[in-house]
C-alpha cells in the first residue's frame, strides 16, 4: 500500500509541474506580485514528492519485497537504520532524494524572495521547474522505485554491506543538499542574466544561498572521507577515487564562486566569473550524477549500469548547458557605466589570480577523472590514473597559491601598499625558520615538502594573529583560511611520517621490525544480526616498550553472502593507530596491514573547521571588509 501510495503521489506532483509553469507564465507577463496559486501549487508538489519518499521509506521498513527496489536493496535481518538508509542507497531511491530536494529547495527560495522583483523569482522557478520535470520524467521512465513484483519474494537480495555502516547513512543526504543546492544558484543565475539583474543586490541575495549549498557539500565530502578510511581499510583520507572526485569538482567550482560573490556583492566586479561558475558548479553536479548512475565509473560508490539511464541523463545535461550557453552569451551585459582599473597590489587582483589556481585544480581533477573513459571509449584501452598524476600537477602549484592566499586578505581594494605591511614579512621569516628546524630535526628531505611546509605556516600564522589580535572584522574567512592551513599541514606531517607494516601471519606467531613487534595473539568469533564476526587479538609493542591490544575483524554477512574487513583504529590528538587484516586463500595465513597515521584528527577537525566558517558567514547579517 505504500509503494501505491508513493508511486501515484509522484505521478501527480509530477503533473503538478505544468499547473506550476502556466500560472508562472502568465504570471511573468500581467502581474507585479506573485500570484498564491503558485506558491500553493510549489508547496503542493512539494508534499506530494515528500509522501512518495515516505512511502518508499515506509516499504523497506516492513520489508515490502512485492517492492523491487526493496527486494533488490534490503533484507527482513538488516538492523532498522540501514533499512532506511537502503531507501537512497540506491539508484532509483537516490534519484527520488534528488527530487525531494529540488523541490524543497525551489519552494524555500519562492518563501525567502519575498523581496526580490517578481520577474526575477518567477523565472528562477521556471527554470527550476524544467530541471524539476526532467527528473521526474528520468525517475517514472527509467529509474521508478515502485515497480511491482509478482509472485512476491520471501525475502529480499540485502544491502551491499559496505554501505551499512551510521556515517554512510547521513552521508549521501547531506551531500545531496550540496549537489541540489547547486540548482538554486543555477536557475537563479540564469534568471538574473536574462534579466540583467546582476547586481550588488542580488550578490547579497544569491550569498546565502551559494553558503547553503558549499556547507552541506563540504560536510558531505567530509564524511564520505572518514567513511573511507576506516571502512575501505586501506587507511587513507582521500584515494582520489573517481567518484570522489566527482564530488569535489563543484566543491572546488563553488569555493571559487563564494570569493567572486563577495567581490560582486563589495564592488560590482567580476560579473562574468560568477554567472560561468555558477553555471558551472551545477553542471559538474549533474556530470557527476550522470558519471555515477550511468556505470561508466567503476567505484565502490556507484549505484547504475544502464546504457539507457546513462543516455537520458547525457542528453539532458547537454540541454542544460545548451540553454545556458545561449543565455550567457545572449543576455548577459558588462556593466558599461562601470570601468576598473586594478592595482596588482589590490585585494581583487589576488582574489584573480588565486580564482585561476582553483580553476587549474579543477581542471586536473576533471582530467584525470575523465581521461580513463575517453581512452577506453576510443581505443578499448583501459588506465586508472592514480595519486601520484594529482600529486604531481596540483602540490607544486599549491605554493604560489598559498602565498596569494595569505597576501590577499591583508591588502585593500583597488590598491594598498606593502611597505604598510611589515608584519607580513616578519611572519614569513618566522615560518622560515620553523620550518627549517622542523626539516632538520625530522630529517625532511624533500625540497619541495620542505618550501610547502614554509608557505604553510606563513598562512597559518598570518591567520592566527588576527585571533590574537582579536580582528574580528572577517571572522568567516579568517576561520576559513586558518583551517586550510591547518589543513594542509596536517596532510603534509601525515604523508611524510606515516608509517606502515604488511605481513602475513598465523596464529600465535609474531613479526618484529626495528620499531615494532606484532603478535597475532588469538582469534574468536561473535554472532551479529545480520553477520558473523571473525575477531583478531592482537598486542602490538612499539621501541619504547609501550603495549596496545587491537582487535580488527572479518564480516561475513548472511545476506548477500560478502566478507568484509573492519579496521580497528586508535585515535588520539597526534596520530592514529591502523590495523587490518584479511584472509590469505587456502593458506592458514591473514594478511596483516599496520600503520601509524600522524595528525589524522587535525585533518578531520580543520575539515570542519573550514565548514564552522560557512555557517558563521551564513548567520552574519551583512558581509563587513
Amino acid at each position: 500500500m505504500a509503494s501505491l501510495i508513493g508511486y501515484y503521489s509522484l505521478i501527480v506532483g509530477g503533473f503538478l509541474s505544468f499547473f506550476i509553469i502556466i500560472f508562472s507564465v502568465k504570471n511573468f507577463k500581467s502581474s507585479e506580485t506573485l500570484d498564491n496559486r503558485i506558491i500553493f501549487f510549489s508547496f503542493l508538489q512539494l508534499l506530494l514528492v515528500f509522501i512518495s519518499f515516505l512511502g518508499l521509506i515506509i516499504s523497506f521498513i516492513n520489508s515490502d519485497f512485492s517492492n523491487e527496489t526493496v527486494f533488490n536493496h534490503s533484507h527482513t535481518t538488516k538492523p532498522l537504520l540501514y533499512k532506511i538508509a537502503g531507501t537512497w542507497g540506491n539508484h532509483e531511491g537516490s534519484l527520488l532524494l534528488w527530487l525531494l530536494v529540488l523541490t524543497l529547495f525551489i519552494f524555500l527560495f519562492i518563501l525567502k524572495s519575498k523581496k526580490q522583483p517578481t520577474k526575477y523569482v518567477i523565472l528562477t522557478l521556471l527554470f527550476q521547474q524544467i530541471i524539476i520535470v526532467g527528473f521526474f520524467i528520468f525517475i517514472l521512465k527509467t529509474s521508478s522505485p515502485f515497480n511491482y513484483i509478482f509472485p512476491v519474494p520471501k525475502e529480499g537480495l540485502g544491502l551491499n554491506p559496505i554501505l551499512q555502516d551510521p556515517a554512510l547513512a547521513i552521508h549521501p543526504p547531506i551531500l545531496y543538499l550540496g549537489y541540489v543546492g547547486s540548482s538554486i544558484i543555477f536557475s537563479s543565475t540564469l534568471s538574473a542574466v536574462t534579466l540583467n539583474y546582476i547586481t550588488k543586490k542580488w550578490a547579497s541575495h544569491i550569498k546565502q544561498w551559494v553558503l547553503i549549498s558549499w556547507i552541506f557539500l563540504t560536510l558531505g565530502i567530509l564524511l564520505g572521507s572518514i567513511w573511507a578510511y576506516y571502512e575501505l581499510g586501506w587507511g587513507g583520507f582521500w584515494f582520489w577515487d573517481p567518484v570522489e572526485n566527482v564530488s569535489l569538482m563543484p566543491w572546488l567550482a563553488l569555493t571559487t564562486l563564494i570569493h567572486c560573490i563577495l567581490v560582486l556583492e563589495k564592488r560590482s566586479f567580476l560579473t562574468s566569473w560568477v554567472v560561468i561558475l555558477s553555471i558551472s558548479t551545477f553542471t559538474l553536479s549533474m556530470s557527476g550524477t550522470f558519471l555515477v548512475r550511468s556505470g561508466i565509473l567503476n567505484s565502490v560508490h556507484t549505484f547504475a549500469n544502464d546504457p539507457e539511464r546513462g543516455l537520458y541523463i547525457l542528453l539532458f545535461l547537454f540541454s542544460l548547458i545548451f540553454l545556458s550557453l545561449f543565455i550567457f552569451f545572449f543576455f548577459h551585459k558588462q556593466n558599461e557605466n562601470f570601468k576598473i582599473s586594478l592595482s596588482f597590489l589590490s585585494k581583487e587582483t589576488f582574489i584573480l589570480i588565486n580564482n585561476w589556481f582553483m580553476m587549474y585544480f579543477l581542471s586536473v581533477v576533471l582530467i584525470g577523472t575523465i581521461y580513463p573513459i575517453f581512452l577506453e571509449v576510443i581505443l578499448s584501452e583501459k588506465i586508472s590514473v592514480g595519486p601520484p598524476f594529482y600529486h604531481k600537477l596540483i602540490v607544486p602549484f599549491l605554493i604560489p597559491f598559498l602565498f596569494f592566499m595569505t597576501i590577499g586578505p591583508k591588502l585593500k581594494w583597488m590598491k594598498s601598499d606593502l611597505s604598510k605591511k611589515i608584519n607580513l614579512i616578519v611572519f614569513f621569516i618566522i615560518s622560515l625558520l620553523v620550518a627549517s628546524l622542523i626539516v632538520k630535526n625530522l630529517k625532511i628531505e624533500f625540497l619541495l615538502n620542505t618550501i610547502l611546509i614554509t608557505f604553510s605556516f606563513y598562512l597559518f600564522f598570518v591567520t592566527l594573529s588576527d585571533f590574537v589580535s582579536k580582528k574580528y572584522k572577517n571572522l568567516p574567512q579568517n576561520i576559513a583560511h586558518f583551517g586550510f592551513s591547518l589543513f594542509i599541514i596536517s596532510i603534509l606531517f601525515n604523508n611524510i611520517f606515516t608509517t606502515e607494516i604488511i605481513t602475513n601471519l598465523k596464529v600465535g606467531e609474531k613479526f618484529e621490525s626495528e620499531n615494532y613487534k606484532i603478535k597475532f595473539e588469538n582469534l574468536y568469533q561473535k554472532d551479529k544480526k545480520n553477520f558473523k564476526s571473525i575477531i583478531g587479538k592482537f598486542k602490538i609493542e612499539n621501541s619504547q616498550g609501550d603495549v596496545e591490544i587491537m582487535e580488527p575483524e572479518l564480516r561475513i554477512y548472511n545476506q548477500p553472502n560478502i566478507s568484509t574487513s573492519e579496521a580497528d583504529i586508535r585515535t588520539n590528538l597526534l596520530s592514529d593507530k591502523f590495523i587490518t587484516m584479511n584472509i590469505v586463500q587456502n593458506q592458514e595465513y591473514f594478511n596483516i596491514r599496520y600503520q601509524t597515521k600522524p595528525f589524522m584528527m587535525w585533518i578531520w577537525l580543520s575539515v570542519l573547521l573550514i565548514t564552522i566558517s560557512g555557517f558563521v558567514s551564513f548567520f552574519k547579517k551583512k558581509y563587513e571588509n
